[in-house]
């Protein structure tokens, strides 16, 4: 199986049919379809931002999709004429792509359909297809506003007009993401809109996978990962989202576990909901307990069989089973529901059954206790008392499995699993949501409890903790090959660094770093002569993802599905083995880490990021994420979870304080990363923007170092998110860039990113060596951060080649066409480039050299954009552009090697917003200050 049918297996997979009455869906041969709308066409296949920021070798759409469907004679018949009309509207309306950076609108102008428009291709085709996109990403959240999350005026004028032209109208939510879904219910609406299906954004091969599943040639297995409610006031989180101080007053209650305790009559559609064109039935289930539930480990196993049929004659299938449970309430109070494990079946052909067996230990029941109210303080226990189990298709419908006719287990006493120290805690005061013990499953009433406050001594515990110094040795002779040989001497190793040494090494540089493979996001390792030439660290590269490589080059990759979509399929083998060629494309662009997958907790839907997260769940989360990683390790390269942690929103995502208690830090928004901690591949972690609990996470010592790394037990890199602040570890002062100290304090080992050929001259002036000398800081700290680093590296690919040149410099042979008619620059010449305008640069003499210029970029922001420079149609030079503050702002693209001769150049930015003022081709000893490029 290729890459390619890979990705369409998941986007199949990930698909979720809603609703499908009078078997309007699948379309087969007999119907003829009208597809309405403009993303028909102008599919999305991802979110925006680094996320999304993928240079593909092809896409497909809905309509042409299903013209191929047609022409191969398996599918039905599309109103070509239709089709064109949309064609020809799109031509005068252009796809909108914003003005820059986090720009692009929620969705794009659709063409308004007239009655007799409507009335016209009712009379030709039986069927209607309607698909609303939804686009929003990092910097971007949705709004709650007509064509955003809600419908726009064109949108639901749209619907009204079908509606009352066919009787069997079919939505598609080609969405990055759930939105408001409840006006399918309106009494206009309700009898004609048959069938409802959330296709997402399913990368390169989104277009053909909704095209196989609403025509049948796959069958839709998905289910959803998030409760779709009522209305967007019905979700907990909503009244405390988009804020700059964001208290997280539901607390443990996020997604289902809120509405299955208190709100069950607010869901639309429930937490792991999804229809089939089969037909299954579950047998009975039966229950097994196997070890002692009084166990100190909790590794008693609970295990659930239960047989699944497809009873439907005409279509195979796939179905998902998901076991939850309920654990006492009482002194601490716990959600009515809570997953616990799940299993989907393999492809059911009519008639066809499959037993699953489903375990899992009972620690999985686990409870944090941040108050004392069970008499153990910072504690994750099983309460005394009645554990429920339920079985079945979503949480909603789910139906208790009992032992004997008792509940799963019951404990006679409570059992301490894991005694922790206090970590993370606010010190803050804010009221959580509680429950008014007695109230009815599902309808609890609400109260608030003031939440425990945080009663750690911070500096009495870094001083606790800091790490032993290695003596400083000087250069022995001892090089990064002698380590790769002998891991044992890699202290030895780092004792020769001297302190500048040593903080160019947690110095990450980029993005565009020409030390690594050209267009990606970040170098660090051995990035300065004497850390590569002398003592022969490679430099290692980092690539955006999470759906595929970024390479702002131009250079093609492929885009998978976006996160939201793959946690669809909960199919955990599938994810991996998606991922494993991801790995393998990883590897043969010489990458060594993809910075992802994304595993923030979808609190709230209107989070513009969410589609490159999983879930509102915790436990789907940590496994959807554990499979991604171990396929990346299989194929070759090594997966960056981020963003560590409570990335909850794009709004202020930088400043916005993340105000949370222990508990729900524990259980909900660290659980998932503690899952994938502990799955042993892990090797590397990127730290989010924003503060929690005041302290901004790249340095937030209780988050990072107490729990991450003494507690979990974690080992592996640290890295902070690009260009992030830092603040001290203690008091909270010094909001800086350049506060790098209290990073590795923390237990972050790299700043992302200086700018290139940074790192070894602290072009950002940070504060290592000046805290250092003050004794603010140890010299231990800085070498423990350093041997987190390499080891890093000497697990990753760049270990395994030849140590090459410092400075990656490609070879460029002159153009083989005429070039005739093109306007010429001779080189050296400065000049002006026109966007997309072709030229022939004429190059007099041999040499190597160096395509730079002067960029500005108007708005005060920071993004990450970047100009191309296409020589012979090839992406071979790139200028980052992050902000410029309006100022003209020299750059360094690269170094080519060149031949005299001639060259066709044109050059393209990513992004509208940027201003390229100059570009020159001039050899490699360039000075740009007595050039005039830079005072």
């Amino acid at each position: 199986m290729t890459f390619s049918e890979k990705m369409l297996e998941a986007a199949q997979e990930g698909a979720v049919l809603l609703k499908n009455e009078n078997q309007t869906l699948p379309l087969t041969s007999s119907d003829t379809v009208s597809v309405f709308g403009r993303m028909q066409f102008d599919f999305y296949r991802s979110g925006t931002g680094s996320g999304g920021s993928v240079h593909v070798p092809y896409i497909t759409n809905l309509t042409d999709s299903l013209i191929d469907l047609e022409n191969a004679g398996s599918s039905a018949k599309i109103n070509r004429e239709l089709a064109q009309t949309y064609r020809n509207w799109i031509k005068d309306n252009p796809f909108d792509n914003g003005t820059g950076w986090a720009t692009e609108p929620f969705t794009q102008k659709d063409m308004e359909i007239s009655d007799s428009l409507a009335a016209d291709c009712a009379k030709k085709s039986g069927k209607a297809l309607y698909v609303i996109g939804r686009l929003a990403g990092e910097d971007r959240d949705f709004v709650n506003e007509k064509g955003s999350w809600l419908l726009s005026d064109t949108e639901r004028k749209n619907i009204s007009v079908l509606c009352k032209a066919f009787e069997k109208l079919v939505i598609v939510f080609n969405t990055c993401g759930i939105m408001d879904t409840a006006w399918i219910n309106d009494a206009e609406f309700k009898n004609h809109i048959q069938s409802v299906i959330y296709v997402w954004h399913g990368g390169q091969e989104g277009g053909r996978a909704a095209a196989n599943v609403l025509t049948g040639k796959a069958c839709p297995s998905g289910k959803l990962t998030d409760t779709i409610a009522l209305t967007l006031e019905d979700y907990p989180s909503t009244g405390n989202f988009a804020k700059e101080k964001n208290y997280y007053k539901e607390d443990i209650y996020v997604g289902y576990r809120y509405f299955s305790t208190f709100a069950k009559d607010k869901v639309l559609f429930p937490f792991g909901f999804g229809l089939s064109y089969a037909k299954f039935e579950l047998g009975e289930p039966s229950l097994s307990l196997t070890g002692e539930v009084t166990s100190p480990k909790g590794d008693a196993k609970i295990t659930v069989k239960v047989s699944v049929k497809n009873v439907s004659k005409d279509f195979a299938g796939k179905e998902i089973v998901q076991l939850y449970y309920k654990a006492p309430s009482a002194p601490l109070q716990t959600p009515s529901r809570q997953l616990a494990a799940f299993a989907k079946t393999k492809l059911l052909q009519p008639g066809q059954s499959e037993t699953l067996e489903i375990s899992f230990d009972l620690a999985r029941m686990i409870s944090y206790d941040d108050s004392g109210v069970t008499e153990n303080p910072y504690s994750w226990i099983l309460q005394a008392g009645e554990y429920k189990v339920y079985a079945g298709t979503d949480v909603a419908t789910a139906k208790e499995v009992t032992l004997n006719g008792k509940s799963a287990v019951t404990l006679p006493s409570l059992v301490v699993i894991e005694k922790c120290e206090q970590a993370g805690a606010p010190t803050e005061n804010f009221k959580r949501l509680s429950q008014v013990s007695g109230g009815s499953e599902g309808k609890a009433s609400a109260t608030e409890e003031d939440v425990p406050l945080s009663k750690v001594d911070l500096a009495a515990r870094i001083k606790a903790h800091l790490p032993k110094e290695l003596s400083y040795t000087g250069n022995k002779g001892i090089t990064f090959e002698d380590v790769k040989k002998d891991r044992s001497r890699l202290n030895d190793f780092i004792a020769q660094l001297n302190p500048d040494e040593l903080a160019t090494m947690i110095r990450g540089e980029g993005m565009l770093s020409r030390k690594v493979t050209p267009g990606i996001a970040a170098a660090f390792g051995g990035l300065s002569n004497i850390l590569h030439d002398t003592y022969k660290i490679p430099c290692a590269g980092c690539s955006d993802g999470p759906s595929g490589i970024r390479l702002d080059t131009g250079t093609e990759a492929n885009l998978m599905p976006i996160g939201t979509q793959l946690a669809c399929s909960w199919n955990l083998p599938l994810i991996q083995e998606l991922y494993v060629y991801e790995g393998k494309e990883l590897a043969a662009n010489k990458i060594d880490a993809l910075l992802g997958p994304g595993m923030n907790i979808h609190r709230n839907p209107l989070n513009g990021r969410n589609f490159e997260y999983f879930s509102e769940d915790p436990l789907l989360t940590g496994l959807v994420a554990c499979a991604e990683i171990e396929g990346i390790h299989e194929g070759g390269s090594n997966a960056t979870v981020k963003h560590y942690a409570l990335n909850s929103q794009e709004t202020a995502r930088r400043k916005a304080d993340a105000i949370v208690s222990e508990r729900a830090l524990r259980e909900i928004y660290l659980k998932g990363f503690e899952i994938a901690v502990k799955g042993r591949t892990l090797n590397s972690i990127m730290t989010s923007y924003n503060p929690i609990q005041g302290h901004w996470a790249a340095s937030n010592y209780e988050v990072v170092n107490s729990i991450l790394r003494q507690e979990w037990g974690y080992t592996g890199l640290v890295m902070t998110d690009w260009w992030c602040s830092m603040n001290d570890c203690v008091d909270k002062s010094f909001l800086s860039v350049k506060n790098t100290s209290s990073m590795v304090r923390a237990g972050t080992d790299v700043y992302m990113v200086v700018d290139n050929d940074g790192a070894g001259r602290n072009s950002y002036g940070d504060n290592i060596n000046e805290s250092l000398e003050k004794g603010k800081f140890t010299l231990g700290e800085l070498q423990l951060a350093v041997i987190h680093i390499l080891n890093f590296i000497l697990d990753a690919p760049v270990s395994k080649r030849p140590l090459g040149d410092l400075i990656n410099v490609v070879s460029v042979e002159p153009s083989s066409e005429a070039l005739s008619g093109l306007e010429t620059i001779k080189g050296e010449t400065e000049f002006v480039p026109a966007e997309n305008k072709e030229y022939c640069l004429e190059l007099e003499e041999d040499g190597i050299y160096s395509v730079c210029g002067t960029i500005c970029k108007v708005e005060n922001t920071v993004s990450q954009s970047s100009t191309i420079i296409f020589i012979n149609d090839k992406p071979q030079a790139s200028f980052e552009c992050r902000t410029t503050n309006a100022r003209d702002v020299f750059v360094n693209g690269t170094q080519l090697k060149m031949k005299k001769g001639k060259y066709k150049i044109r050059m393209e930015h990513t992004k509208a917003g940027i201003e390229l003022k100059k570009l020159k081709f001039t050899t490699f000893n360039f000075n740009p200050v007595s050039a005039g490029y830079l005072e």
